[in-house]
């Protein structure tokens, strides 16, 4: 057994402190963790290889919680992060539980989030999305469903549309040609780009037309 002899704030993190045993420093301890603790304390092996354990899983969780406090993650990408800073599989897995219990890691919102920000602020085809999804490492099932329903026609025009804005003055050929190399490298197929392609330039040139013609 091992007595505590103090239990002092650490310097560089004041939410963590560092305990003696037996006049010696011997680990540190998230404050959480060690609200029980009180100078004077005896404690023996098992008791301390769980302190560090309710530790490990405590660091985990608070880095989790700064990873996604970026932006929402996926799970595989909460696990690689984990992994990073080197916490062992049980403690991440541990990490994942807690996160999934707070609503916090949901993959089946992640990829559903990704596909509506992306409809947004950055059209782009199922196919690219779907590739999007498994590079962040979503099941087939979640990412399945968050694409189900998607209209390709309706994003490729909203993506072309967007870029037509910028290609005002371009002729039929060098129109046609920009916008669908556009829309291309957002993963169109060439049976969707030909005619939201076509239908951008007659709209865009309805519109001119008709401005030309009612001015006096």
């Amino acid at each position: 057994m091992a007595k505590i002899t103090a239990i002092e704030p650490q310097k560089r993190d004041p939410n963590r402190v560092n305990v003696h045993l037996d006049g010696n420093y011997a680990f540190g301890l998230a404050r959480i963790t060690a609200a029980w603790l009180k100078v004077g304390q005896e404690l023996g092996e098992d008791k301390i290889a769980s302190l560090q354990v309710q530790d490990d899983c405590e660091r985990a969780y608070q880095q989790a919680m700064l990873f996604l406090s970026y932006r929402p993650r996926s799970e595989s990408e909460i696990r690689q992060n984990l992994n990073k800073h080197e916490f062992s599989q049980d403690v991440i897995e541990h990490t994942l539980e807690r996160l999934r219990e707070n609503r916090l890691a949901d993959d089946g919102q992640f990829a559903r989030t990704w596909v509506e920000n992306r409809n947004t602020f950055r059209p782009r085809s199922r196919r690219a999305l779907q590739i999007e999804l498994r590079q962040k490492g979503l099941s087939n099932e979640a990412t399945q469903s968050a694409l189900e329903g998607l209209d390709e026609e309706a994003l490729a025009y909203a993506a072309g549309l967007k870029k037509a804005h910028h290609l005002p003055s371009e002729e039929w050929a060098g129109f046609r040609k920009k916008l669908s190399e556009h829309l291309a490298r957002r993963g169109f197929p060439h049976s969707v780009v030909a005619p939201v392609v076509s239908r951008i330039w007659n709209e865009m040139h309805t519109e001119q037309k008709s401005d030309y013609e009612e001015e006096p």
